[in-house]
This record gives C-alpha cells, sequence and structure tokens, in this order.
C-alpha cells in the first residue's frame, strides 16, 4: 500500500509548502500530493482553493485567483509556483501526486512535469474532466486519476447543509461501483481517487478488473485506515503521514 502525504503533510507543517514537503519526506511517505492553482493570469502556483484565508493559513481574507503573485506573496509568501514546486521533488527520489484544482492548464502541468523530468514517478489527478483529456493529449506516458467525490462549491462546509451529507455520501457510494467503470474509461484514468466514505469491496473490485488502481482520501484516523486496507486499496493518502508509521 502506497503511503501518501495530503497537501504535502497538511497535520505536520502548514499545507502546500515546501516545508511540508520535506517534513513528510522525513517520515518516509511513497508519495507527496499538493494542488495546482491557477490565478487569473495563468500562473500556476500551490495552493488548495480560491480561498485566500485557506491559502494564507489565516493571515488574510478574500480571493486567490484575482491577485498578482506579488500581491499573494504578501499574503501568503510561502505559496510556492508549480515551477518551483517541481524543481524541489526534482532533487528528491520520492513520487509526486498533483491534484489539478484549474479546470484550463492541465495541458501545461504535463509540459512542466516533462520539462524538470519528473513523468514517471508522477501522478496527476483533477475532478475536471477537461483538465484530465489535456493531460493525457499532452503527455500520453503521465499517469492520470479521477477524483470522487468532489465539494465543488463547498456545501459540505455550510452548516445548514452539513446534516445532508453523510446521507448524500452513502447514496453516492451504493452507486459508484456501477459508474466507475465509465468515469475510467472516458478519463483514461489508471488511479480511481475515493472519498473513504464512498470506499466498498465493489468499488475497489471494479477498478482492480478494469485494470485501475484506488488511492483512498483523506485518511486521517487509525480505524478508518484499517478499514481501507480490509477493502484491498493501492495508496492511502492522510494529512498526517505518521498515520502510517503506527
Amino acid at each position: 500500500m502506497l503511503r501518501i502525504a495530503h497537501r504535502g503533510g497538511a497535520g505536520i507543517a502548514p499545507e502546500n509548502t515546501l516545508a511540508a514537503f520535506r517534513q513528510a519526506i522525513d517520515v518516509g511517505v511513497d508519495f507527496v500530493e499538493f494542488d495546482v492553482f491557477d490565478l487569473d493570469d495563468g500562473t500556476l502556483v500551490v495552493a488548495h482553493s480560491d480561498d485566500l484565508l485557506e491559502v494564507s493559513h489565516g493571515a488574510a481574507r478574500g480571493r486567490v485567483s484575482p491577485l498578482a503573485l506579488a500581491d499573494l506573496r504578501r499574503a501568503a509568501p510561502d505559496v510556492p509556483l508549480l515551477d518551483e514546486a517541481l524543481a524541489f521533488f526534482a532533487s528528491t527520489e520520492v513520487g509526486l501526486h498533483l491534484d489539478v484544482k484549474c479546470h484550463r492548464h492541465g495541458g501545461e502541468v504535463a509540459a512542466a512535469l516533462r520539462r524538470h523530468g519528473l513523468l514517471d514517478r508522477a501522478v496527476a489527478s483533477s475532478f475536471w474532466v477537461q483538465a484530465l483529456r489535456d493531460l493525457r493529449a499532452m503527455e500520453p506516458r503521465l499517469a492520470i486519476g479521477i477524483t470522487y467525490p468532489e465539494d465543488r462549491h463547498g456545501l459540505a462546509r455550510r452548516r445548514l447543509l452539513a446534516p445532508l451529507v453523510p446521507g448524500t455520501v452513502r447514496l453516492l457510494g451504493r452507486a459508484l461501483p456501477y459508474r466507475l467503470p465509465r468515469m475510467l474509461r472516458t478519463t483514461g484514468a489508471s488511479i480511481a481517487m475515493l472519498h473513504y466514505a464512498v470506499l466498498s469491496r465493489a468499488a475497489v473490485g471494479r477498478c482492480h478488473a478494469a485494470g485501475a488502481a484506488v488511492w483512498a482520501w483523506t485518511v486521517n484516523e487509525p480505524g478508518v485506515l484499517q478499514e481501507a486496507m480490509s477493502l484491498g486499496v493501492d495508496g492511502v493518502i492522510s494529512d498526517d503521514p505518521r498515520l502510517f508509521l503506527q
């Protein structure tokens, strides 16, 4: 089972920073996962969302995407450019997992991986189908993952809607085994990135039958880790890679 540090290891250092990447590698992970986000001017940075409060680790409020890079770095000095992150990984031997949060620049992400010589140990995933197609078209050798499900509008974080989330997730999980083969086929994905709440033996079996691996996210509790392992997943993504040492 592959051990993957989520957002660089958000449980042990500020997420999506070079400091987090270093600490996750020191713990002994197989892959480091981080997010790729685009500013309105097309600059690709390592950031999880358009929420500046999240990206700046509480230092500023507003949106990320309208900012110029200089303004973003005044609010969040540790945000790396994609190229800076890839240059860091080129000096290591760890695998890297890019979660592409932008739907317009898949081809540029693939080209950057090729430029840094990282294609052979990289995985790129997204919930944006167009991004996956662009990644695949630019670089057929790149391993592709389809993320499911994805709360694109942050509904799960809204207090009034939060009680509806568990029931919705259960319904998604029941339907998922029937949907997976087509999802994998239409995107060319060789990995299904599945939230642990929708995992089932049937879902994992369908992926394996289609020749695809299953990586479970985001697993932060020992009991959830044991359950995911019992279902036969191929990789586990955790905020705190120290979980794997238990």
